[in-house]
């Protein structure tokens, strides 16, 4: 009996110290979620009609939609207090977790907090196996704070707690209270992740070789928990807790949830909707010259200011479901930081409206919509000093105009299919994850001569193609580099440099947005190997410009 006390003592210090901590956060999110399934706010429900005075937009919202029979004390707390002396000092706290849908929609948030494990996390997107081989990456895209960490996607739950982790952003502060097995915890962010300088509101550099490159812009896309406190393309208006120009350090502590429901769902009115300032904008400006003005087929929508907190904020309702829109709140090109003016030289700085710009526009309009329409680039190359710029995420405008965008198959067909639940009940599957993780439900359905060993055969081929044409894509740039570097030692002149610094930036943009885009250009191969074919065109110009130039200094 000895033994086995002995025994049963030491695998209970060993899991204690080795498993204790990571079972402990499991069972308190799993508590949490729980409770929150029951009933998140606990709120006595009020008649709506007392609500509706003050909200007329509400009003219009929530009687007009699905949800007209669902009360406001489902999402919001506090009611009863500010009904009896409304003001903003009493303001109701609306429930921004993913629970709060999942009372009703059981399906939807289970598929959702399904954990995507075909990939490792943070793998990043600069090894051999997936986007750019070093030494290439870091020498293509010298000086940018990417080189220091940038990963391939996980699932949309971790989506937050992925961005305030990686070591580009924040300087390595944030760091996993369950150390390394972080990576299994899913919930809220601040449940996750500890902050290893609780005393410091400075946003710099904390472990060796990180940046910390985060602003309140790009945190749009990870989370929009503070979507009552931000005003219309992240403007400092009065009322407003956070802008553009708020300190991100002090913003991230007041968010908790990657990727929240009524991000895509109004929650009064249960229609689609976008809420991302940057794509409103885009889709509303004079110059109507974005892919969904060219579009024949475009799904409408009318844009509603939400403001009434004495500032503006809009949000955008659709005609019908459009996850081209929907996804392209955040899966697209977009500028989320401050960089350089290409007309003066001067710094563009968060004050600047620039800093949150969508162009919703395919690789082949970028040049000339950011050098010629905005002048807008985003960093200086580390060898040539040539202005550059970085790409974002650009899925659906790469997606737009391919054979299955034209075939109307959106983005959920592949990604987030209809699946049929235990009970029978047929839903959408919200694991937005690759479809070679559920072949039947994506690819098979359009392709049913095919086994899954033929379509994840096709997908692996696209891929295969254009990774290859990326990876020449990557040998030219980085010889053109070399050749501005040498011309510039041998000293041509600056009219002979900045025509083959700008011979870069073409090459570099018809390049660098295929290493952004998650696919390997299997959204749309025609347009990744035009584009990538380009780039060496480009790239080839360039070198040869300079070793004319360097052959009649001769």
């Amino acid at each position: 009996m000895k033994k086995k006390s002995c025994a049963a003592l030491i695998v209970f210090i060993v899991f204690v110290l080795m498993g204790g901590i990571y079972y402990s956060t499991a069972e308190a999110e799993k508590t949490y979620r729980e409770a929150e399934m029951k009933n998140p706010m606990a709120e006595k429900p009020v008649k709506a009609d007392t609500c509706y005075g003050c909200h007329a937009t509400v009003k219009d919202l929530h009687k007009s939609g699905k949800h007209s029979g669902v009360n406001c004390s489902k999402c919001h707390s506090g009611l009863e207090k500010h009904l009896k002396a409304p003001g903003p000092d009493t303001r109701p706290v609306t429930n921004m977790s993913w629970e709060a849908c999942g009372q009703c929609h059981k399906e939807q948030i289970d598929s959702f907090m399904q954990s995507a494990y075909h990939r490792p996390a943070r793998d990043e997107k600069s090894q051999l196996t997936n986007r750019a081989p070093n030494p290439f990456w870091d020498k293509l895209m010298s000086g940018h704070g990417f080189t220091k960490e940038h990963d391939l996607t996980r699932s949309h739950n971790w989506m937050l707690i992925d961005h305030l982790i990686v070591d580009r952003a924040y300087g390595g502060r944030f760091q996993g209270k369950n150390g390394w097995n972080y990576i299994f915890d899913k919930g809220r962010a601040w449940d996750v992740l500890y902050d290893t300088q609780p005393d410091s509101k400075e946003h710099k550099t904390f472990i060796p070789q990180s940046a910390a490159a985060a602003n309140p812009v790009c945190l749009q896309c990870k989370t929009q928990d503070q979507i009552l406190k931000w005003a219309y393309m992240g403007e400092p208006e009065k009322g407003t807790t956070w802008s553009r120009t708020s300190n991100v350090v002090e913003f991230v502590k007041d968010i908790q949830h990657g990727l929240n429901c009524f991000t895509c769902h109004d929650p009064h009115a249960a229609k689609p909707r976008i809420v991302r300032d940057g794509l409103i904008q885009a889709l509303t400006r004079k110059e109507a010259d974005t892919l969904w003005h060219k579009d024949p087929r475009r799904t409408g929508f009318k844009v509603i200011d939400m403001g009434v907190r004495g500032f503006k904020r809009k949000i955008a309702i659709l005609d019908k479901y459009d996850t081209r829109l929907q996804c392209g709140q955040c899966h697209v090109e977009y500028n989320c930081n401050p960089g350089t003016d290409t007309k003066t030289g001067e710094p563009v700085k968060m004050t600047d409206q620039r800093t949150n710009h969508f162009p919703f526009k395919d690789v082949f309009g970028l040049y000339d919509h950011y050098v010629t329409q905005i002048n807008f680039l985003d960093f200086k190359h580390g060898l040539t000093g040539g202005l550059l710029w970085k790409a974002q995420h650009p899925e659906v405008e790469s997606y737009y105009n391919s054979k299955h965008g034209k075939a109307g198959v959106g983005c959920d067909g592949c990604h987030t299919p209809k699946m049929k639940a235990k009970n029978g009940k047929i839903f959408t599957s919200h694991f937005a994850v690759t479809p070679k993780v559920q072949l039947r439900e994506t690819c098979l359905k359009c392709h049913p001569k095919w086994t899954e060993e033929m379509a994840r055969y096709s997908i692996d081929s696209v891929k295969a193609h254009i990774r290859g044409k990326m990876r020449k894509a990557e040998f030219f740039l980085s010889a053109l580099i070399d050749k501005i570097v040498e011309g510039k030692k041998a000293g041509l002149g600056d009219d002979v440099i900045k025509k083959g610094q700008d011979q870069h930036l073409k090459a570099h943009i018809l390049w660098e947005y295929w290493t952004a885009e998650n696919s390997d250009g299997f959204h749309n191969p025609e347009m990744a190997r035009e584009s990538l074919a380009r780039s060496m065109n480009e790239s080839q110009a360039g070198i040869k410009l300079i070793n004319d130039a360097l052959a009649a200094k001769k």
